[in-house]
């Protein structure tokens, strides 16, 4: 990377914590208050803290880079340039209604297909994971390193629910995580910081959006681990929405072996 692009880099990924920052309080306004749950086409939930966030997301890049693109998950895609921002305001929505503090701000930069930073952030927890291409990913300003596991057998496996496998997918799963040393459930985006920090070391998905798995990028790929599909492959924007997150290469090539 030239000078010139990581003085550009410096300075996008300045403005996506200031996208962060302007996240967190809206989300707390509205976490474990009575707030009116509405169901999407596709089932899901939304708040109003969910389109609050977006929307103010939107509202800020518009002013900052009114020729960057935009790629949300509550309102319709913002056609743009080489840049596309692409936003979760509450990643976990199901956890945000009940009170669970596990819920996060997903935010990414992607040039072309290629995520460029990427932002975890847990209002609730005070948290945040940052990572840029090209720099070691930090949390809360400090060094993240995964734990470099390299075998199933001794690897902690986490998965936010077995309910979003279907059909043979959900058997895989099963059996791979079965033959882990230890298999959780629950957490969300939160289990994908826990792997850059060293605390699980696998984390296997599936029916993901774009903006639920590029953000988690450079994130954990700064920690020195590795997040693909199930195939090995780079995730982009046509990803199928299943994927590994693994704490070392080894570990994940025989999670791909696992899932065949």
């Amino acid at each position: 990377m030239s000078a010139a692009d990581s003085m550009e880099m410096t300075r996008l990924l300045a403005f996506a914590q200031e996208l962060a920052d302007a996240a967190r309080p809206i989300a707390m306004h509205y976490f474990r208050q009575s707030v009116l749950v509405e169901t999407k086409a596709d089932h899901s939930p939304v708040t109003i803290a969910d389109r609050t966030i977006e929307a103010e997301m939107r509202r800020m890049i518009s002013e900052r880079f009114p020729d960057h693109g935009v790629f949300g998950e509550e309102f319709a895609e913002q056609i743009g340039g080489d840049y596309t921002w692409v936003l979760d305001p509450i990643d976990g929505t199901r956890s945000f209604i009940t009170g669970m503090p596990l819920f996060g701000t997903l935010i990414a930069l992607v040039r072309g297909d290629d995520p460029m930073l990427g932002i975890i952030d847990f209002p609730a927890l005070r948290e945040r994971w940052v990572g840029c291409v090209g720099e070691a990913t930090r949390v809360n300003g400090q060094p993240a390193r995964t734990s470099g596991c390299r075998e199933i057998a001794q690897s902690r496996c986490y998965c936010t629910s077995p309910d979003m496998f279907e059909g043979d997918d959900l058997q895989r799963f099963d059996s791979l995580s079965r033959k882990a040393a230890m298999r959780r459930f629950g957490g969300d985006c939160y289990g994908y910081a826990l792997l850059a920090s060293g605390h699980c070391d696998l984390v296997i998905e599936a029916g993901l959006k774009p903006y639920d798995y590029l953000p988690l990028v450079q994130v954990i790929e700064g920690a020195g681990g590795r997040l693909t599909d199930w195939q090995g492959g780079r995730l982009g924007f046509e990803s199928d929405g299943r994927v590994i997150a693994a704490a070392s290469e080894e570990l994940l090539q025989q999670a791909i072996d696992a899932l065949r």
